[in-house]
């Protein structure tokens, strides 16, 4: 074989050994395995499906290289242990209302919904420009976790009444079912809130434990039958006025993954933020229609003085907030900076046109 015929094979061979390299990753992509626990009953409509939605999203964005193993509320821990459960690094993450946690630090609630606090767009705009996950983050590092947003519900309804409620002397001696800082504001108005996870609302309010509750809105509200013990359906809650659901996940377990499976988780986390509201938009008013028609509920508005009473009790709630610590105070304090502000365009933009449309429509 003559010599520039050896040098042309080995040329080549040195090419094609070359492209093989470059076509194969150096590295094979690490396998992940996930324990995920919640605050949901398994299948619940919208909260629990969004949670097992974002599994398998995260499962299926990664053809099946970062497994999710679900388990709903007492599967594997009680619903309100997921807190200690991920952070304790038994389990990699939990999917919560992260005001669940406002007895271990009031900045909780920020994260989920306060009353009158801010609408779904309107939180996101803190969230994402206006310095929110920079303070999530400071305060779950403290607690060995790091969260993300991973849905949200909308405008809550104010809850369910054996009675109608004219006043807020109303209010006084009744148990009713609210946990976060809504929960806090009816306590100044003499009621004695209670939380409880999901599941266990509606037989303590068949068995008179709890004379009241709220919970979502007419979608899950139907599911949960509370129809069937109390028939006064009053909005709009001011304690939720968009609950803001979180991704948490042991922090460890999060700086120990590349940048590129954290891009992919927060694609997966953000994804099911919009669609879980998509979602909640496009059956609330269904459900409702078919509560009033179907279940004959009675549905009201809560009055003015009403309202007014929840506004001066929140007052007096945020101030006690602020005490606690100087990180909840510049929590509380961004997050009212930035409602006022994104409010302030809200009232001329969305507010405006919608009122206005509604109007020349008649809805």
């Amino acid at each position: 074989m003559k010599r520039r015929d050896i040098l042309k094979g080995s040329v080549a061979a040195a090419l094609a050994t070359g492209a093989a390299a470059v076509s194969a990753p150096a590295i094979a992509a690490k396998k992940i395995e996930i324990t995920m626990v919640s605050t949901w009953p398994r299948d619940f409509p919208g909260l629990g499906t969004g949670a097992q939605r974002f599994g398998e999203r995260l499962t299926a964005m990664t053809d099946g290289r970062i497994k999710v193993n679900y388990f709903a509320a007492g599967e594997r821990v009680k619903a309100f242990d997921s807190f200690d459960e991920v952070a304790s690094g038994n389990a990699q993450m939990y999917h919560a209302a992260d005001y669940y946690w406002k007895g271990k630090h009031p900045g909780w609630a920020y994260f989920t919904a306060v009353p009158f606090g801010m609408s779904y767009t309107e939180i996101g705009a803190w969230m994402n420009f206006g310095g929110g996950q920079e303070l999530w983050d400071e305060l779950a590092a403290g607690y060995g976790l790091k969260c993300l947003p991973c849905g949200n519900t909308g405008v809550q309804m104010g809850g369910w009444f054996r009675k109608e409620m004219n006043s807020a002397s109303d209010f006084k001696g009744l148990k009713m079912h609210m946990p976060g800082l809504g929960g806090d504001v009816i306590a100044k108005l003499g009621a004695s809130p209670v939380s409880l996870p999901g599941g266990q609302i509606y037989e303590n309010l068949m068995s008179g434990a709890i004379d009241a509750t709220e919970w979502v809105g007419p979608w899950n509200d139907s599911f949960m039958k509370f129809y069937e013990a109390a028939k006064y359906y009053y909005y709009p809650g001011m304690h939720e006025p968009a609950a803001q659901l979180s991704l948490g996940m042991n922090k460890k377990f999060w700086d120990g993954l590349s940048k590129a499976d954290q891009t992919i988780i927060k694609a997966a986390a953000e994804t099911e933020n919009s669609i879980m509201m998509s979602e909640y938009n496009a059956k609330n008013g269904a459900s409702l229609a078919s509560l009033i028609s179907d279940q004959g509920v009675k549905l009201r508005s809560f009055n003015d003085d009403i309202y007014d009473s929840f506004g001066e009790a929140a007052e007096e709630v945020f101030e006690e907030v602020q005490q606690h610590s100087p990180l909840a105070k510049k929590i509380h304090q961004s997050f009212v900076a930035s409602r006022d502000e994104v409010g302030a365009w809200a009232k001329i933009s969305d507010q405006a046109y919608v009122q206005q449309r509604n109007r020349v429509l008649g809805l």
